[in-house]
């Protein structure tokens, strides 16, 4: 299966492995999904940390590398996630979640998120 990590999650398997829901190490560590980012997560670090936030202290170029060392692939965003965000319901209006949940439904992958808000939407999002 084809699963695009939220910030999040990607954040915890690289740095803080220990916060994972075992449900989330399950998925994680089966050798038949794929792991994705997004670059819309390494933008959200990037402004965040720009901004002080302590808990993203993470340097998103270190984080980038390390995710791609590690056999994760990339999804580019593209003006097809950007309109697709249009017929969202506002269940949940973060907009880097929001541009996560358009990437993945129009990429076809599973959106993996331990964000409660973000699981309320229809599709394909599993919460662990």
């Amino acid at each position: 299966m084809r699963l695009l990590l939220d910030t999040h999650l990607l954040l915890w398997a690289a740095g803080q492995p220990e916060l994972l829901s075992e449900a989330a190490r399950d998925l994680l560590e089966d050798p038949a999904n794929e792991l994705l980012f997004s670059a819309a997560s390494l933008w959200e670090i990037a402004i965040k940390r720009a901004l002080g936030r302590d808990d993203l202290r993470v340097e998103p170029r270190v984080l980038r590398r390390s995710l791609l060392d590690n056999g994760y692939g990339e999804i580019p965003v593209t003006s097809a996630h950007a309109v697709a965000i249009d017929g969202l319901a506002p269940i949940h209006r973060d907009p880097f979640d929001q541009i996560l949940l358009a990437q993945a439904l129009a990429e076809g992958v599973m959106l993996v998120t331990a964000d409660r808000a973000l699981a309320r939407y229809p599709g394909p999002i599993r919460k662990v």
